[in-house]
């Protein structure tokens, strides 16, 4: 890959400013960096909808996986661990020793 840049004289002398000059090495890292955000959120607001019809016959023809339930995660993550309760044959319960139930993360 770098053989296509170290042929590139352009190239070089981005190499060569940056190197020589921190001016010219922050200017070309915020233009790295800004650029590709402003370009991004640009695209997203133009791509975003603001029709409420159109958003309501989405959310109606909507995949059943791909709609929104709140909790569907967690309750799946502990189907999961129910499960390994039964296979393991454990008598743990996890809901009352996990960090997250003794209250230090609420």
């Amino acid at each position: 890959m770098s053989i296509l840049w170290e042929k590139s004289k352009t190239w070089r002398w981005i190499v060569g400013k940056t190197r020589d000059s921190k001016p010219f090495f922050i200017a070309f890292a915020t233009i790295c960096g800004v650029v590709p955000g402003i370009i991004g959120y640009g695209v997203m607001q133009l791509t975003s909808s603001r029709n409420e019809q159109l958003e309501a016959q989405l959310r109606k023809n909507a995949r059943p996986e791909s709609l929104y339930r709140p909790g569907g995660q967690h309750s799946a993550l502990w189907q999961s661990f129910d499960a390994l309760k039964r296979v393991l044959g454990m008598g743990i319960n996890y809901g009352k020793t996990s960090y997250w139930h003794r209250g230090r993360c609420r």
